[in-house]
């Protein structure tokens, strides 16, 4: 039973891309040696949080599927971060919270002193318009909006992100050694 993983580490098995399918990207060969580090790809107490908050990141503010566990990939190794932590976090920018996402970044981006139409927003994606209408759309006040919307979010995702990994991190590592004292305990008992 015990060597059982927990419930964390068969999540993160299933989200996670492998180790070979991340370096298996055409934009990740350039740094193939750099992204190769094996530092890079363990879970400790400081590289976790760290890749938690680069994959949160990269993942809010760089809405591209497939560029995005790149970009998280990149952007741990400045940051000594964990490469599979950091590309699981870019799932929480998904076809369902997208929308939300980019309505509050473009409703953060108004109250930063932009213009974005936001109606307009809405009928472009109750229409379903095309992408040369949401070009045009994009072209007005709206991008820069939502791109200083984007960063602003991301930003706080990621600290938050973070600090919550910090104390999940520590609590995980107390439970550990909370039943490690139990089971020694009762086998000196028994």
């Amino acid at each position: 039973m015990a060597d059982r993983p927990g419930f964390f580490r068969r999540l993160a098995d299933k989200a996670t891309p492998s180790r070979e399918e991340v370096l298996e990207s055409r934009w990740l060969k350039p740094f193939g040696t750099r992204v190769r580090q094996s530092d890079l790809w363990r879970f400790t107490r400081r590289s976790v949080p760290r890749g938690v908050a680069a994959g949160l990141f990269i993942g809010i503010f760089l809405m591209v599927p497939g560029l995005q566990i790149v970009g998280a990939a990149l952007l741990c190794i400045p940051l000594r971060g964990n490469i599979p932590v950091a590309a699981a976090m870019t799932f929480l920018s998904n076809p369902a919270t997208t929308p939300f996402f980019l309505i509050a970044a473009l409703a953060l981006g108004n109250k930063l002193g932009f213009h974005a139409d936001l109606s307009a927003f809405n009928r472009l994606y109750d229409s379903g318009a095309g992408a040369s209408e949401w070009t045009a759309w994009l072209l007005s006040d709206a991008a820069p909006a939502m791109v200083t919307g984007l960063f602003f979010i991301a930003v706080a995702c990621a600290f938050v992100g973070w600090g919550v990994s910090i104390v999940v991190w520590r609590w995980w590592v107390g439970a550990k050694w909370r039943r490690r004292v139990r089971r020694d305990l009762f086998r000196h008992t028994h």
